[in-house]
């Protein structure tokens, strides 16, 4: 019997389907493995921005999570959106239950400028969270936002020291010429990636980033092969960028990948 490597992503929906549990599924169906999908917050969003967001009742995330890993076993887990801080207990429980690497974009602020997180949820999470993952993908603003530098390097030092294992720190949104991306490895190493800065702004480069990444993880790959493939093919699927609404561009997951897929 075919069976396909599964990943767990827990994240947000976004009806427009350029970021969230959307992203999460296409990004991971392009690398060749399958998405089990919980969504833990409703969003009223376009391709602008964040009006409002509705946490999942943790009661009902964990029922569907004890139904679902009794059936489906997983070799990694990707989180994204997170609807609420009464939902990081049960999240904390369910990565030591799976005991398979992490992959988390911690989603902290729309791309619009919407706030979706606060000081108390950002302590929490680093308190109960930050601990438990393998990798972490912030963008530049949301490191800072975290660690409290200002410094790129600065801000993953500063959260791989309070327990994180890794980091992958994005640039897309950052004034710089080139799109630089830094990863500080579990041993402390840092290395830049450096990528041509493509002429728009996208939604959801995020969650692609970090589901690309987490299939690659699930396929068996080294973290070293499995970050860089997945730079590439979401830069890839950025260049071929459509409109779906007046907003921000959405990335084109589903063709078939060239630098990143199996």
């Amino acid at each position: 019997m075919r069976r396909l490597p599964q990943i767990l992503c827990l994240s947000g929906h976004d009806p427009g389907g350029g970021a969230g549990i959307q992203a999460d599924i296409e990004a991971i169906a392009a690398q060749g493995a399958h998405a089990l999908s919980l969504i833990t917050a409703l969003t009223v969003q376009d391709s602008h921005n964040v009006r409002r967001r509705v946490a999942i009742e943790p009661a009902l995330l964990a029922e569907q999570l004890d139904c679902l890993l009794a059936d489906s076993p997983v070799r990694a887990i990707k989180l994204g959106l997170l609807g609420s801080a009464a939902q990081l207990p049960l999240i904390a429980a369910t990565i030591r239950r799976c005991g398979v690497p992490v992959i988390a974009d911690p989603v902290l602020a729309a791309g619009g400028g919407t706030a979706l997180s606060d000081e108390a949820f950002r302590d929490q999470f680093r308190r109960e969270l930050l601990p438990l993952i393998t990798l972490l993908t912030p963008n530049a603003a949301e490191a800072r936002l975290l660690s409290g530098e200002t410094e790129t390097l600065a801000a993953a030092r500063r959260l791989q020291a309070l327990g994180c294992a890794q980091l992958l720190v994005t640039g897309g949104d950052e004034p710089d010429a080139e799109v630089r991306n830094l990863w500080l490895d579990a041993q402390g190493q840092a290395q830049e990636f450096r990528w041509p800065r493509l002429p728009a702004r996208f939604h959801g480069a995020g969650c692609t980033l970090a589901a690309a990444i987490a299939g690659r993880i699930a396929l068996g790959e080294s973290w070293q092969e499995a970050i860089t493939r997945a730079q590439r093919y979401t830069h890839e699927s950025l260049a071929l960028a459509f409109a779906a609404g007046q907003g921000r561009l959405m990335a084109e997951r589903l063709r078939p990948p060239r630098g990143g897929g199996a």
